[in-house]
């Protein structure tokens, strides 16, 4: 482990906090979780990995879907509490198949595009 990922603060379950944002249009695509293993990937490798909760697996952006993150640079916030990765995104970054995690509005309005039809990419 490098001594910058191990300076990082994890919290007390381990994981970091990591919004992903598109280098060229600078939208806000995702936020997902990572620990010091997916972290340390991302800066090996300049591919996103992250730490999914609900399956408690590291993965890799876009190994199932094709969609993937190329990661231009990693930035820590001022507490080295959470993550920015800068990233090259090819296709969509939501899993319901929308360029943006964040498609909508509070209210429910959908206002991102969709890129591709996730029944097809997880059958």
């Amino acid at each position: 482990m490098t001594d910058a990922v191990s300076a990082l603060d994890f919290g007390t379950d381990g994981l970091v906090p990591v919004v992903a944002q598109d280098v060229d249009s600078e939208a806000v695509l995702m936020l997902a979780y990572a620990n010091e293993e997916a972290v340390e990937r991302t800066v090996e490798t300049g591919r996103a990995h992250y730490y999914s909760r609900s399956r408690d697996e590291l993965w890799e952006k876009g190994a199932t879907s094709g969609h993937t993150q190329v990661v231009e640079g990693v930035r820590k916030d001022c507490d080295g509490d959470a993550l920015l990765y800068r990233v090259h995104q090819d296709g969509g970054a939501c899993h319901t198949g929308f360029r943006s995690c964040f498609h909508r509005t509070v209210e429910g309005e959908t206002v991102g595009e969709q890129v591709f039809d996730p029944d097809d990419v997880y059958e």
